[in-house]
Order: C-alpha cells, then structure tokens, then sequence
C-alpha cells in the first residue's frame, strides 16, 4: 500500500485518505504512548496546558517523531525542514495530544467506566500479540518490554482509548437521519434543475469606472507598499585577487598531505577515497590556491584594519595594489551588471552604514572591501510620476467591486422578476460533485446553492465568484423525481447518510471542548 501512495502521493484523493490514515493512526498511537501518566508535566517545561493539565515536551516528542515517520514511509524519503513545516508536522502532533486529553477528561465528566476485563480483552485482540490467532501473554511481554513500555502503563493508556472509544460512540449515538434529510438528499440525487443567471466581470464594467485625483490620491495613500520603489545604493569597491598573491608561494609537502587529508572528500574515485600518491599533484595545486585565498584575506583584512578610522577605501585599495571601482544606483534584486553572483556582497552593503568600510567579504572572484557611495532609501513616488500606474490598478480594485455590486443587484432584481436582465439559462442539469455545472464551469458552491434551492425560494442569497466573474443565480425549473423510489430506499439512503452526520457531530463535539477549554500553548515548539 505505500507503494500505491508514494506513486500517487500528489493526488488531492490520496492526500485525503493519507490525512485520514494519520489521524486513525495516531488516535491509537499517541494514547499507547503518550499521556500515560495523567499528571505528567515534565521537568523542564510544558508543550501545553489544557484547564491546568501539562502536556509534557517528552509526550509531544514522541508524538512528533511518530507522525513525522508515517509522512517519511509514505513518501519514501526523510523530511526536510521546508516539508515539515509546510505539511505542519509539529502543530499536528501537539493539536492530536491536546484532543485526546480534552476527550479524555470530558470521558470521565460524561462518567463513562472501563473494567479491568474490558481493557483486558481489548489488548488480547490486539493482532501484534496472538499467535495462530491466541493470545500470547510471553510475546506481549517481549514486545513490550523491547518497547521500553511497563505493562502498567500500557494498560492504563489502553484504558484511556477505551474510554475515549465509549464517548465518542455515545455522541455517535445519538445521531440520526431523520425522513426530511433524506428526502433532500434523494432530491439532490435523482431531481434535475434548471438555472437562469446573469454575469459580471472586470472586463464589462471597466468602461464605467471614471477616477479623479482625489480617488487616486486615496487608492495611492491606502496601497503605498504596492507603489514603494526599492532602496538603492551604489558602492565603492576594492577586489583582492588571490592569484595575483606573490608567485615565490609554494607549499610543502607537509602542506600538501595535511590538506589532503582535511578535505580528503574532494578526492572522490569510482572505487572510494583516492590515494594520496595518484592525486598528489592536484592536492598541492588544490593546497596552494587555498594558501593564496588565506593569505590575500589577511591581507584584506590588515588593509581594512589599517583604514578603518578613516574609511579610506582608496588607501586601502592602493595598499593591496588594486583600484576602486564605483557601480550605478543598483536594488537588491537587480545587482549592478558588475556584481552579477555577489549574493553575500550585495547583502553585507545593503546592511553598511554610511560612512564605514565593509568587507572582508570573500566570493569566487575574490576578496572585497567596500564602502557606501550613495543611499537613496524606499520611497513612495509622488502621484504626478506614477499616475498611469496607479490609475490602472485603482481602476482595475473598483471594476471588481463594480461587478460584484452588480451582481448583487441583479440578486435583487430576480427576487422582483429579472425585468431588462440579459438572462442566459444553464439548461436542464443534475448534481454532480466535481461542481461543473454547464455554461457556468466548475463552481462547486453553485451547484450545492442549486439544489438547495426551491419554487418558494428560487434566488440564492449571495452572487458566486467563478474565475473573476461574479454570478447571480435564479432556479427556472426544478424536474423532481419519483419519491415514490424514495419510500423504496429511504432506509438505505439513511443509513448511507448516517457516518458523515455521526462524523460531523464528533467534529463539532470536539470543536465545542476546545472552545470550552483553556488552552495555553508553547508557541517556540511549533513556530520552528
């Protein structure tokens, strides 16, 4: 089965059920392994604390760690920080430790009991400690004793998924479909509906969109970032080639063999590591230009030292027999054409005070030292420069205000009849998930509010976005099928209906437990 998901693991499918698989999974895994002690805090702080009770950082470590290896077997691979962070591995592991907790105590509010027998037959079901189908009290101990677990505690945790097992069935229980429910959703799956629509875009109403100055003022003084030139500078700098380093230079053979073996992974042959003796040539070429690099940085370095109080460049340029080159005004993302690479360079002189000298700052090309020529900070420009620009952005926000507004006029109208509406009708249609819905497009909230719709209440309460185009719908004719059928699978259709409904009251349960609760989190554990 991971093959299956790491093959398809980009599929919107498969990251749904995968979500799925992750929380079934740790629903069991975090109560087996963590909480286990109900008043455990821990000694060096908390990951969080629910109504007073301490989660401790040694639970959310365990937690942690197992979520963050189910992602790395599905996907075939270890996670990089960057993927951790985006699938939001660490808020995952705490948010499932602070429901189980809060399910937990709400468990033991409800007065709900689990006997010693009940936890006992749970764990000899448990496929991982039978044999031929038994249960095997000596490999339960092996395993958990190669787990590092006491069985008390094993037993305890299990005793608090039981627990929270029982809750949740009891707000399960609770749930029903009652006939009208299914009634509508019968009528979602055999009727068929008919739509008239009226539409707006930016494009159609851009021609009544007229703006003075006064507006542009406005829209310029509320969207100044969007306007903002960047800061720019321009340098003074002085570059120390390594190479122009006295050519009376060498390297022993002392030299050489310590630098082979310092960065002996440079010598990298189809077989392994290479013998010194096959590379001792490039080994003492490869020592001597790293001598050179040293010995040109500390030159820099001394020639900075020397002028630093003065910030004279020019001197220090003229110590190290080098000139001082001047570059245009240039931004941090467009570089002068002269520092074209420089990526630390350019990111030591946008931190430069005036009137110091910066560097050493050493690159492929060499070694730097540099001074500010000129700053010319962020600025929003005057409307007078940026006119054109900023009226075709303003114009461009008020178009599609224009054509929502329009759209909800139109609501409106069709409420009243649709008189001098330019109508256009969708043709007969029934439901579909995926939301096409035809000469519309894909648009899954108009074709829910369709077939919520009805000959008492044919006109949706709000205009539907599709694209940039704002749609105002109204039902022409709803085709409604046999409830005859209906009376025949009612039952069926019920009891189809029934896990989303008991799965929605769960979500909504516990929604209501967080809300209720006061929840204190350890914000450094999750902002990594």
């Amino acid at each position: 089965m991971l093959g299956i998901m790491r093959k398809y693991k980009q599929s919107a499918i498969i990251k749904v059920v995968f979500g799925i698989i992750v929380f079934s999974f740790i629903g069991t895994m975090f109560l087996v392994w963590g909480l286990g002690d109900r008043n455990s805090g821990g000694k060096a702080g908390y990951a969080a604390k629910v109504d007073g009770t301490k989660i401790s950082l040694e639970d959310f470590q365990k937690s942690y760690y197992r979520i963050k290896n189910i992602y790395e077997q599905v996907y075939g691979r270890s996670l990089t920080p960057e993927m951790e962070k985006q699938m939001g591995v660490k808020k995952m592991a705490l948010d499932n430790l602070i429901d189980a907790l809060l399910l937990r105590k709400e468990a033991d509010r409800m007065g709900i009991k689990v006997s010693k027998e009940e936890v006992a037959s749970a764990i000899a079901a448990m496929p991982e400690f039978q044999k031929n189908g038994v249960f095997d009290f000596q490999q339960y101990q092996q395993l958990l004793k190669a787990s590092r677990i006491t069985p008390d505690n094993f037993e305890s945790s299990q005793k608090d998924e039981l627990l929270i097992k029982k809750a949740r069935q009891k707000v399960k229980d609770k749930v029903q479909v009652s006939d009208d429910e299914a009634l509508q959703a019968f009528k979602k799956q055999h009727d068929k509906v008919e739509l008239q629509y009226v539409s707006y875009a930016p494009g159609d109403v851009r021609k009544e969109i007229k703006l003075g100055d006064q507006e542009l003022t406005t829209y310029l003084q509320y969207h100044q970032q969007e306007f903002k030139t960047p800061e720019q500078i321009s340098i003074s700098y002085a570059l120390m080639d390594p190479a122009k380093v006295s050519a009376k230079l060498a390297v022993s053979e002392d030299e050489a063999q310590a630098y082979y073996q310092k960065n002996i992974d440079r010598y990298q042959g189809k077989g392994g590591i290479l013998p010194y003796a096959e590379v001792k040539e490039r080994a003492k070429n490869d020592a001597l230009k790293a001598k050179r690099s040293s010995q040109a940085y500390e030159a820099v370095a001394d020639a900075l030292n020397k002028n630093m109080k003065g910030a004279n460049l020019a001197a220090a340029a003229a110590s190290l027999g080098t000139k001082v080159v001047e570059t245009p005004l240039f931004t941090m993302d467009a570089p002068a054409a002269s520092l074209a690479g420089e990526t630390e360079l350019i990111k030591r002189a946008f931190t430069l005070k005036e009137g110091e000298l910066g560097g050493p700052v050493e690159t492929a090309k060499g070694i730097y030292l540099f001074k500010i020529k000129e700053r010319k900070p962020a600025a929003v420009p005057p409307l007078a420069q940026i006119r054109n620009l900023v009226e075709v952005r303003a114009a461009a926000d008020k178009a599609k205000e224009l054509a929502k507004k329009k759209a909800e006029d139109a609501l409106a109208s069709l409420a009243k009849g649709g008189a001098g509406l330019n109508l256009v009708v969708t043709g007969s249609f029934g439901y579909a998930a995926t939301g096409d819905v035809p000469k519309i497009g894909k648009s899954p909230e108009i074709m829910e509010a369709a077939f919520a719709l009805t000959s008492a209440q044919p006109v949706a309460k709000t205009p539907f976005l599709v694209g940039d185009r704002w749609f105002a719908v109204k039902l022409k004719n709803r085709q409604a099928a046999d409830t005859a059928e209906f009376q025949k699978s009612k039952e069926q259709l019920k009891q189809s209906l029934l896990p989303k409904k008991q799965q929605d009251a769960l979500d909504t349960w516990l929604k209501e437990l967080k809300a209720k609760a006061k929840i204190e989190i350890n914000q450094q554990l999750i902002a990594d």
